[in-house]
């Protein structure tokens, strides 16, 4: 009788040990416990740490409530000026109410999925190509207000979606490339134009100096010697200004005049026109002076050939 009644103790209290664990449960941090009994939702949502429930009859369900990171295949689609693309996407969310989660759709995670791509199609269609490619802040948040909208009804709050990368056809990319190019040319020419104003500006106005001050331009021409011979050179060029050269091609053209006007005063005849030739005939002689020989004219400026101005150093 003794040895039934311990056998019969032994026994409860293994059976009263295997309900406790399979009754025990332990709930993570990030996680709540929804429990059903007999396939009914109780209100009471188990926080973490460690729980009870009725073995055989409740069943606990842990739903995550951590942020979840989602990536959105690759979904081509036409823009509305008629450009073929394939964009891809990332969609963050998180659950806020674990019921609902369980309860309001099957597979909350499936469902988010289905709801991105389908949304990342529409704002595609509704998007220009510039619109892509450089205002995806105002894309993202209106991307992140089409899935958040029925999101709201599953207990899941979509934190953002983020555009991660749009590829765009060969054909696009080399025309895009010729467009960037013709545009960098063209604020290369408008800022050199620019600097050839300035330029010319500064220049005028530099020679508006000079013209007032003479001097000026010897003292120009010889910061211009000083700087070429600090070159290791072997050979100066020293230049000629143009002001000297017009002024001895002056004084050649007075040589003749004076000759002529020497001629008519001694009572000769006057030299001919434009048409006489560059030699002219000796004058007759005076009475008791030797006959002068006939004077060659001296060829003017642009008649003869430059001379090479160099210094050996």
């Amino acid at each position: 009788m003794v040895d039934a009644l311990v056998t019969l103790v032994v026994v409860l209290a293994c059976l009263g040990a295997l309900g406790v664990l399979a009754a025990a449960r332990v709930v993570k941090q990030y996680e709540r416990g929804v429990v059903f009994r007999l396939g009914r939702l109780r209100s009471d949502i188990r926080g973490p740490g460690f729980t009870m429930i009725a073995p055989f009859v409740d069943r606990l369900q842990k739903v995550n409530m951590q942020i979840v990171t989602m990536p959105v295949p690759a979904q081509e689609g036409i823009t509305r000026d008629n450009v073929t693309v394939r964009v891809d996407a990332v969609v963050y969310f998180k659950v806020v109410d674990a019921a609902e989660a369980l309860i309001a759709v099957e597979d909350y995670r499936f469902a988010v999925s289905q709801m991105a791509q389908t949304s990342l199609r529409s704002i595609i269609g509704k998007s220009d190509l510039d619109d892509l490619l450089s205002n995806r802040e105002k894309l993202n948040q209106g991307l992140e207000l089409m899935i958040d909208s029925p999101a709201v009804g599953w207990g899941v709050h979509i934190d953002r979606v983020e555009i991660k990368d749009v590829s765009l056809p060969e054909t696009m990319k080399r025309s895009m490339a010729r467009q960037a190019e013709a545009d960098r040319e063209r604020r290369a020419r408008v800022i050199n134009a620019d600097a050839e104003l300035q330029a010319s500006t500064k220049l005028a106005e530099a020679a508006a100096q000079m013209a007032d001050t003479p001097s000026a331009l010897q003292l120009r021409l010889l910061q211009t010697v000083m700087a070429v011979a600090a070159e290791k050179n072997s050979t100066l060029v020293l230049p000629i200004p143009v002001e000297l050269l017009r002024f001895l091609e002056r004084g050649q053209q007075e040589i003749p005049a004076a000759a002529r006007t020497e001629g008519g005063a001694e009572g000769g005849a006057p030299a001919a026109g434009p048409a006489a030739t560059p030699e002219r005939e000796a004058a007759p002689a005076r009475p008791g002076q030797p006959a002068q020989p006939a004077r060659q004219a001296m060829p003017t400026l642009t008649e003869r050939e430059p001379e090479p101005h160099t210094v050996e150093r």
